[in-house]
């Protein structure tokens, strides 16, 4: 009896240490799906539909540094302030000519491309063009409040002189900020848009929303403008969301 008795005992304990064992995978699982992303962070947010102006987390850029109504997340600007006021020490300046843009701006964007622009081309290569500087709605990376175009959007103008400066100072010293450029030289083999010297982004967030992107986005999200039905073709998640720089990439 005894013996049955401890058995039982045994059993029952051997039971118990498996269930908690179980509880602690199923917990640690449930932490690391939630911890893994913020909260706010959803397939409208990374596709830009919705409204940045009235999200608490955005906040309008200050005059004296854009001549435009311009928003950004409030981490993002706070960063790049930093990074204008270390600028400003060695006499340059920044201005910000671009920031957060939502599925509505971007598609009037590529409408315009599409309908005027390039419209005598024949439709795959309409869509070539306009991804060459420009993303399909629903790709951009501007949806996210993370990246910046400064200054100008000229390659030319940061080849000479003022702007040649502000570009060095920007390879130089953006990275301590958390700003990178995007679209760098295509020389080694980057895919999708072409270089583009005035296109930076906060990696400390814009890494982030990058792989939840690509965990929860697919093609079919991408659609409702015009030539959305090439994005397949084009391959437009992995050689254009995805063709940026390295350090960008987790």
């Amino acid at each position: 009896m005894f013996y049955l008795f401890l058995l039982t005992s045994f059993s029952n304990c051997k039971k118990q240490k498996e269930k908690i064992a179980a509880n602690l995978v199923t917990i640690k699982a449930e932490t690391d799906t939630i911890s893994k992303f913020p909260n706010y962070l959803t397939k409208e947010y990374v596709l830009g539909l919705f409204d940045y102006i009235k999200n608490d987390d955005f906040v309008m850029i200050p005059k004296e540094i854009s001549n435009k109504k311009i928003y950004l997340r409030k981490e993002v600007l706070t960063a790049f302030l930093a990074m204008k006021n270390a600028a400003e020490k060695e006499n340059i300046t920044f201005t910000v000519i671009s920031g957060t843009r939502n599925f509505e701006h971007q598609k009037n964007i590529w409408n315009y491309k599409w309908n005027k622009k390039y419209k005598k081309l024949p439709p795959l290569e309409r869509a070539k063009r306009i991804l060459e500087f420009s993303g399909m709605p629903s790709t951009s990376r501007h949806h996210w409040g993370t990246d910046i175009d400064i200054n100008s959007l000229s390659n030319s103008y940061f080849s000479f002189r003022k702007g040649l400066k502000e570009y060095n100072w920007l390879l130089k010293n953006a990275s301590k900020f958390g700003f990178y450029q995007v679209y760098t030289s295509k020389e080694k083999g980057r895919t999708g848009y072409n270089e583009e010297k005035w296109h930076w982004s906060y990696a400390p967030l814009s890494k982030i929303y990058l792989e939840f992107y690509n965990e929860n986005i697919s093609i079919k999200d991408i659609t409702n403008f015009e030539g959305f039905e090439f994005a397949q073709q084009l391959n437009i998640i992995a050689d254009y969301v995805n063709g940026i720089n390295m350090d960008l990439l987790k």
